[in-house]
């Protein structure tokens, strides 16, 4: 007998009830740092970028993401490797969220927490449909 499973990611939007627990259940008390270093980060990859209301995301391997929730296009650069391009509202949060991520992972490397939601994360991005774009933007 062959049983086929699907193994791909999948993201659940979290419902408006259950979004006060959702950066302490994933930050614990460096939510305040992670929610501050997404937003910094998001306004350094976009000049479009202006603010606004995020929709949060869980994976089903245990991480998570952050998106802008209007139905926009961002224009990305980055400086580090001379990326540019547009991406969507939630290609460009996937992509914000991974710099933080990453930024938190050094800045408090006893923490695991942050290196792991970095890794599960990259491996959603990976499956997505912008994930060309996204890698080219954090590599």
């Amino acid at each position: 007998m062959e049983t086929s499973i699907d193994s791909r990611i999948v993201a659940t939007i979290v419902p408006e009830a259950e979004r006060l627990a959702f950066l302490p259940r994933h930050f614990e008390r460096q939510m305040m740092a992670f929610e501050q270093r997404l937003f910094t980060q998001m306004s350094l990859l976009s000049a479009d970028y202006l603010g606004g209301y995020w929709d949060f995301y869980d994976l089903s391997n245990g991480g998570c993401y952050l998106a802008p929730s209007a139905p926009a296009t961002y224009h990305i650069r980055v400086a580090g490797n001379f990326f540019e391009g547009n991406l969507s509202a939630d290609a460009a949060g996937i992509t914000a969220t991974l710099f933080a991520l990453n930024a938190l992972s050094f800045r408090f490397p006893r923490l695991e927490r942050f290196a792991e939601r970095f890794y599960q994360l990259r491996d959603f991005a990976c499956e997505h449909a912008e994930r060309r774009l996204i890698l080219a933007a954090i590599d």
